[in-house]
């Protein structure tokens, strides 16, 4: 779940920071699947951070 939030996340902040960079569309959806995916990798690390200390 922690994942799936983060990508979301990650997708949003992405396509927002390329927006106001004045990006078009192939820019912020670049920005949007690379920030995803950072995320992603950051939410994978927390999920088992947190299942490590909860079991």
């Amino acid at each position: 779940m922690i994942v799936i939030l983060a990508a979301i996340l990650g997708a949003i902040i992405g396509g927002v920071t390329a927006a106001r960079r004045k990006g078009n569309w192939k820019d912020i959806a670049q920005y949007a699947a690379g920030y995803a995916m950072a995320f992603v990798v950051v939410g994978m690390i927390v999920t088992v951070v947190v299942h490590r200390i909860m079991v």
